[in-house]
């Protein structure tokens, strides 16, 4: 007790050392239970006192902090990572054309299209960032009534975007940004592992839906292997991942992410039938897809002759066709692409930057990782007209087509019609066996129609001798003086 009133009546200044620093840091006011009063006049005391009122303070202010940070859990951080990769597609000029597209697009947009102003620029849907040069994904419906198609970037920025190519029967359309300044340097999304798909995992639908801002909505993988609602549609999506995240109307095209903010499949549709049940091409469609799109022959025109996975890291040879420049060059299946000249290939789209950045008269050099070992190869790009051409059709079937041009159309009284005209057919072979005359005009083969020569002489080299290809052909029958025109099938077996 006396010792307590010396302390009081003299006039040392009490050390309650960290209230300055506490106070200063954070809030609310301190404890003072928290610290230690001492007489100054002990300086090692005095020491420890400080030291444990500034450790005390910290403390209170980590306790604040880790408050604050158990808002930013896992999905915060997944969209943080993904949403600077969604963008808005906004397409101009539909044509109104009634068939199972335009169905989809009315159905999922109907509201916001009954109210757009004709000529005017249409939102309508979201896509994702693929890759750092401006390759972005999206859904073919999305894209494929357009004339002009721009992206509207999480940031505000707005781009042209060119369509590289698009697949309506898986719903996968790949486009690109013309921003030549700004190639390398956008914020392109981290692909999942096909198979690395939990059930009942957290997963989150992203879109930027009409250019109004970024969405977000979070739900659970329901199902791996849902088919579509309508099994008779013309898309070949065998099994689509299923989820209770809202796809909400302008979403169709963004990603559905998991919570590392890997892209698992691209949002496509809702049940309109029930309610909380969205649909999502799968990252294993998607990667397909882009195998099948991303070749040398659709994007160059030029003949590679090989089939890339999409998905692996560095490209990987699948197929290599016999007789082509790839095959000639010794590519072999399995190889996989890891330079071209002197640059390193780290994924499909460095490959495809690469190549479609030489000149077309350029020899390509190649190294290619085989059985553990690298392999230098080399190869010329060959046109695809100089090998899949008319000869190489009348080769195998006997007859020579040409290409129904405006001036022949109207000549003929076809201005309407797209398809190959028959100019010859040889006795004896394929086509005259099957009935085919001079003068039909071929419009589909098996099911497809027939745009050009090329794509229907690749066709026709893949198919093995005696496969049958069932043909739709326009021909013209006269009744007196009346002369229709009217469809007939025929059957052919290759040579």
């Amino acid at each position: 007790m006396e010792q307590s009133d010396s302390l009081v009546g003299k006039k040392n200044h009490l050390a309650i050392y960290g209230i300055s620093f506490r106070t200063f840091w954070c809030s609310p006011m301190p404890n003072l239970s928290h610290f230690v009063v001492l007489p100054c006049g002990d300086r090692s005391l005095n020491l420890i006192a400080y030291l444990a009122g500034f450790l005390a303070c910290l403390a209170a202010c980590q306790v604040g902090a880790d408050q604050l940070d158990q808002r930013r859990d896992a999905t915060v951080q997944a969209v943080e990572q993904v949403m600077p990769s969604v963008v808005n597609i906004r397409t101009e000029i539909l044509l109104d054309r009634r068939d199972f597209y335009y169905d989809l697009l009315w159905d999922f947009f109907g509201p916001y299209y009954r109210q757009r102003p004709p000529e005017s620029t249409y939102s309508l849907g979201s896509g994702v960032i693929v890759h750092d040069s401006g390759y972005l994904l999206t859904n073919a419906h999305v894209i494929n009534r357009a004339s002009r198609i721009q992206v509207v970037l999480h940031d505000g920025n707005e781009y042209e975007a060119e369509v590289v190519a698009g697949m309506t029967d898986s719903d996968v359309a790949l486009l690109k940004m013309i921003a030549p300044e700004r190639e390398g340097s956008f914020k392109a999304i981290e692909f999942a592992a096909e198979e690395d798909l939990m059930l009942g995992e957290s997963v989150l639908a992203l879109g930027n839906p009409f250019g109004l801002g970024s969405s977000v909505s979070r739900g659970i993988l329901s199902s791996k292997n849902r088919r579509p609602p309508s099994e008779d549609q013309p898309l070949d999506v065998a099994q689509w991942l299923q989820t209770d995240a809202a796809i909400n109307p302008g979403n169709s095209g963004g990603p559905l992410v998991n919570l590392s903010g890997q892209l698992m499949g691209l949002n496509v549709a809702v049940y309109k039938e029930a309610q909380g049940i969205g649909f999502a091409i799968p990252i294993k469609q998607v990667n397909e897809a882009l195998s099948s799109m991303l070749t040398s022959e659709r994007v160059m025109g030029f003949w590679f002759g090989a089939r890339l996975n999409a998905a692996a890291q560095p490209p990987q040879i699948l197929e290599v066709m016999k007789e082509g420049p790839a095959y000639e060059a010794g590519f072999k299946k399995g190889d996989r692409i890891v330079e071209v000249g002197a640059v390193e290939v780290g994924g499909f789209f460095d490959l495809l930057r690469e190549t479609t950045s030489l000149p077309k008269e350029a020899t390509l050099a190649f190294t290619v990782e085989r059985d553990g070992q690298t392999k230098g190869l080399s190869m010329k790009w060959v046109s695809e007209e100089s090998f899949f051409n008319a000869d190489l059709i009348h080769s195998k079937t006997g007859m020579r087509l040409q290409p129904m041009t405006a001036r022949l159309a109207r000549h003929l009284g076809m201005e309407s019609v797209r398809g190959l005209l028959v100019a010859e057919v040889e006795s004896g072979r394929p086509a005259y066996r099957a009935g085919i005359q001079t003068g039909f005009v071929l419009l589909e083969c098996d099911g497809e129609a027939v745009g050009d020569l090329v794509s229907l002489a690749r066709k026709v080299h893949l198919a093995d001798t005696g496969t049958e290809l069932k043909l739709t052909l326009l021909v013209e029958r006269r009744l007196g003086r009346l002369m229709t025109l009217g469809k007939a099938t025929a059957t052919l077996k290759l040579d």
